[in-house]
């Protein structure tokens, strides 16, 4: 039988700045590049290593894509106790949406664990 994915109590996840970047190469349909600063904030008493990541991106028209894969940014981060992992990437919208999504990993002791990654908003700016 499958191990449940558990919460991490201490693990969390802040997304402290969200950038509009026009200068960023973006598909021709996905114009609107957004890039976002992501702090992985380990808390708690056990060592944590970063498997993967799953993001759920919603666009203003109601497109809905989900975006799913091993590593983050190419790694497999470690985070030990009271550590953090930092990290920035972007993603291209239509227009204006949001983002959210968890981070998946394993604990030392072998328990599969997640955090969310909070809700974020993606707005195109007015002089657009």
């Amino acid at each position: 039988m499958d191990e449940q994915w558990q919460e991490l109590k201490g693990l969390s996840v802040q997304v402290s700045e969200v950038l509009y970047v026009p200068t960023l190469e973006a598909p021709e349909e996905k114009p609107h590049p957004f890039v976002y600063f992501v702090d992985i904030i380990n808390d708690s008493d056990e060592q944590v290593t970063l498997h993967g990541r799953k993001w759920v991106v919603r666009e203003h028209n109601g497109e809905t894509t989900v975006l799913e894969g091993d590593g983050i940014v190419g790694q497999r981060p470690v985070l030990p106790p009271k550590d953090r992992y930092s990290y920035n990437s972007y993603h291209v919208l239509a227009g204006s949406g949001t983002a959210c999504g968890a981070f998946y990993g394993v604990t030392d002791s072998g328990r599969r664990v997640f955090v969310a990654i909070p809700e974020f908003g993606m707005a195109v700016p007015d002089w657009v």
